[in-house]
């Protein structure tokens, strides 16, 4: 590989739940036969996402290829974590054609974009794009603004919303970075208020950032990749709320990891998952649940009251069949309220 020919990577940043794994099943299965590499970083020690990919039995890109990163956030273990594994998957065997970097929903990009520049990699990759997912209901109920309440009643009349709260700034860094915009759950929305959310978004970004809207994070490959952004050399341009830190550090979240026996109701679990969610500072559940009678696994996520589950395969024989399920939450979250709401 010389340094006229660079492998494209695509970073996918979103906010928690918002759809970034389901597009990425997606653009999988469009992909037309492109080799690609998978990056996914989580929080929480969980690997729902990379399990989900790998169940999805891509031709195009082998479990191996998925590589799982769960010592924290991207953005803050570039050296640790992110450059070792972005040399590896340069050197292996066979090449490839592509390589989607899925950030955890906590992530900045800017602080990613610039470990594109680390000499160890900055001839041999370059950022394609970076794709910011955006939950529409969400953003339409004012939930990454500092008070949804006032959101909702000011939005029309005044754009300079403060951006204090950690949801907000974390918001507003991912757009700032963004290449393209997919604003995901769009069948969840009446047409006027998804084309109303699409225009609100657009105002916000650079003149040459587009929205698209999707269902079920379903945007073709073609749409994704190809941008040609080569964002690594455009970081002026995207401006972080965190530009004059040092560092950034995630004090404003945290989350824990919980296992327990097969349940007997997959209606009656994400029932208590509602209302631990609406009870406390909880952003964000996911995992896989073992079923009694059940030969399958039950995956199950949310964000706020909106939560999904459905079988993704069975059991493999070496398999455990414990329960696991991720919270994550704003700081201060009470983890033995939480837990016996759930398992009450």
């Amino acid at each position: 590989m010389n340094n006229l020919h660079r492998i494209p990577a695509t970073v996918i940043t979103g906010f928690l739940g918002a759809g970034k794994t389901s597009m990425i099943r997606h653009l999988l299965q469009t992909a037309n036969g492109k080799r690609l590499a998978l990056i996914i970083n989580e929080f929480g020690d969980i690997g729902v996402d990379g399990e989900i990919l790998k169940a999805c039995g891509a031709e195009n890109c082998d479990v191996g290829d998925i590589i799982e990163l769960a010592n924290g956030c991207i953005c803050c273990t570039v050296a640790d974590d992110f450059i070792p594994t972005m040399e590896a998957l340069l050197d292996r065997p066979g090449g490839l054609d592509h390589i989607i970097i899925e950030t955890s929903g906590l992530a900045l990009p800017k602080p990613l974009l610039k470990a594109f520049n680390w000499p160890a990699i900055r001839t041999r990759i370059t950022v394609d794009g970076v794709v910011a997912v955006v939950d529409g209901p969400a953003f339409a109920a004012g939930l990454f603004a500092d008070d949804p309440d006032a959101v909702a009643a000011q939005r029309q009349a005044d754009g300079a919303l403060d951006h204090d709260s950690p949801l907000a700034e974390l918001f507003t860094d991912q757009m700032a970075c963004a290449d393209l915009v997919v604003m995901n759950k769009a069948d969840l929305l009446a047409d006027d208020e998804a084309a109303r959310i699409s225009a609100e978004l657009r105002d916000t970004l650079r003149g040459s950032v587009k929205v698209v809207q999707a269902s079920h994070g379903a945007i073709a490959a073609e749409t994704l990749l190809g941008l040609g952004a080569k964002a690594e050399d455009d970081l002026d341009n995207r401006p972080s709320v965190h530009d004059d830190e040092d560092d950034h550090e995630h004090d404003d979240f945290e989350s824990f990891a919980m296992h327990f026996d097969a349940v007997a109701s997959p209606e009656a679990l994400v029932a208590k998952l509602r209302a631990a969610a609406a009870a406390h500072d909880v952003l964000r559940m996911k995992g896989f649940i073992a079923v009694e009678g059940k030969d399958m696994r039950l995956l199950v996520q949310g964000v706020g009251d909106r939560y999904q589950h459905y079988y993704d395969r069975d059991w493999a024989p070496d398999e455990d069949r414990v329960s696991g399920l991720v919270v994550i939450g704003l700081s201060g979250l009470d983890e033995m309220a939480i837990r016996a709401m759930i398992l009450d």
